[in-house]
């Protein structure tokens, strides 16, 4: 009878950890906070700037009939695409065909269009009314934390926004932080850290809703998912003490018959 009320004593504190003790309640939702219906301003295109490590595709085409002229400045074609593309080298430079070192980094792709149709035609035509392509290869954001698919993203277009990059992600966890997701940048050399609420309508107005190549986006643990490992940790405790007081308590009743 002691063995029983001993027994009960050891199992109450589990029992009331597994209940709890308060209401859980519900993480806020994705614009939670919006309040209205009222059309927002219009949405703004913010166009991605060349990085160091980024690849581009560019080509050229002009207004000869000789495709061996322009192909003197592009890349060789292996299957109907450019083989690699061109490296933003780590000076922000890149080595173009018979143009030299042209500097890239920090100019956006029509800049850098601007630039190499500049170079084609001054001092001397190289080519006759040229036209330049350029496109990013490698749009890639990273994904950390409680969301459902931790890893890099390959964005196949050139915009994205932070809901789009946490969709892909599978979307935050319960046990996730949705009011304040971290974002890593780099710009100009420069790293910076910033805070963006996805329950709140000001998330269209943050520099960090339309993403740049190379962000990374962490998104941080709830108190709730805190609370519920510790209480995890104590239950598994109580839950090997209650083990090691049956089996001595079985060993004590076996022996003490003897």
């Amino acid at each position: 009878m002691k063995f029983l009320r001993l027994v009960f004593l050891l199992a109450l504190p589990l029992y009331l950890i597994s209940c709890g003790t308060s209401r859980k309640t519900q993480p806020p939702y994705y614009l939670e906070r919006r309040t209205d219906t009222i059309p927002d301003n219009t949405v703004k295109y913010v166009e991605l700037k060349i990085q160091k490590n980024d690849q581009l595709s560019i080509n050229v085409y002009s207004a000869s009939t000789r495709p061996e002229v322009d192909q003197l400045y592009n890349l060789p074609v292996v299957e109907g695409q450019t083989a690699g593309g061109f490296l933003v080298d780590a000076r922000g430079n890149i080595q173009y065909p018979r143009l030299g070192t042209i500097h890239a980094e920090g100019l956006t792709r029509q800049q850098l269009a601007d630039t190499i149709r500049d170079r084609l035609i001054n001092p001397v035509e190289l080519l006759t009314n040229p036209t330049v392509l350029v496109r990013f290869v490698n749009i890639k954001i990273t994904v950390l934390g409680f969301v459902g698919r931790e890893g890099v993203l390959n964005i196949p277009g050139e915009k994205v926004t932070i809901l789009e990059a946490v969709g892909l992600a599978g979307g935050v966890t319960d046990y996730g932080k949705k009011d304040n997701i971290k974002i890593i940048r780099e710009t100009d050399g420069i790293r910076e850290v910033g805070y963006i609420d996805l329950t709140s309508d000001s998330l269209f107005y943050s520099p960090y809703y339309n993403l740049v190549q190379n962000d990374v986006l962490i998104v941080e643990p709830t108190k709730k998912r805190a609370r519920d490992a510790e209480q995890s940790v104590v239950a598994q405790r109580i839950s090997f003490a209650l083990t090691l007081v049956t089996v001595a308590a079985t060993l004590y009743s076996i022996f003490d018959n003897n």
